[in-house]
């Protein structure tokens, strides 16, 4: 069904592999495509409760396909607006999942690289990663990842590295909150694996609520509205057959019914 990418499946967890190694799993319009549709097809699945998303060989993505941005530079108006919406609805269809997302970074993660690792909610990056948001070295702009690293880094380190292009290491993403942890190459796939288990002792529903609820509250002003907003929210949650299963369980003892 794929040719970019490849989906693996281990009990409760679905990895979305990027799957163009022989050119540093760059972005072309089939990958974006075909990213937009896994993340579709998993978000469906009710069996899948958590995702990684990770690039095959020794980097996560180099970002732009060297030869899709040199098409893109021929595309009439129309056509760059229809090609940059692309891109753009894929990364929000990935930031959107109802369900626990993860990037596993290692090498070079570049450009859109830079935004899918934002556009997961969490990243567990490697050593060896190294990060950047270059468009202006080609005198474009980071504008389809801007809200999701914007929302990981916030608007100062912005205005640095969204300007000079820098790259970014891993210690230093680490500092900036563009991921959330560093651990050696062949500590990764552990790392990656032990957040996973921590995510799989949660409420499905609950989960998605939790991310619903950041989405409401992040930037607004603690006010009347907000806190009723949230306490109609939590009043809803409570009330939910997963919630009173999960309570009864702590109470009782027992596993909830999500890991039976």
């Amino acid at each position: 069904m794929y040719e970019t990418i490849e989906i693996e499946r281990a009990g409760k967890v679905a990895t979305i592999w990027m799957n163009r190694p022989a050119v540093l799993n760059a972005f072309d319009e089939q990958l974006i495509a075909e990213l937009a549709a896994a993340c579709k097809e998993l978000d469906a699945d009710a069996s899948v409760r958590v995702v990684v998303l990770g690039g095959r060989g020794k980097h996560f993505s180099a970002g732009a396909d060297l030869n899709w941005m040199k098409r893109a530079s021929q595309f009439t108006h129309e056509q760059n607006v229809d090609d940059a919406r692309k891109f753009a609805n894929m990364l929000r269809t990935l930031s959107e999942m109802s369900k626990p997302t993860i990037a596993r970074v290692q090498g070079a993660a570049l450009g859109g690289g830079t935004g899918l690792t934002a556009a997961c909610d969490m990243a567990i990056a490697s050593s060896d990663a190294v990060f950047s948001t270059s468009e202006v070295k080609f005198g474009i702009i980071p504008s389809a990842i801007s809200p999701y690293v914007l929302r990981a880094i916030g608007p100062r380190h912005a205005l640095r590295y969204f300007q000079s292009a820098e790259r970014i290491s891993a210690a230093r993403a680490l500092e900036i909150g563009l991921v959330g942890e560093v651990v050696a190459l062949e500590e990764l796939d552990a790392c990656v694996g032990k957040l996973v288990d921590a995510l799989l002792q949660g409420g499905p529903l609950a989960q998605k609520a939790a991310k619903d609820l950041i989405a409401t509250v992040n930037g607004k002003n603690i006010d009347k509205l907000i806190s009723e907003e949230t306490a109609q929210r939590i009043a809803r949650q409570r009330a939910t057959d997963e919630a009173k299963d999960g309570i009864a369980a702590f109470l009782d003892k027992r596993p909830p019914g999500w890991l039976a």
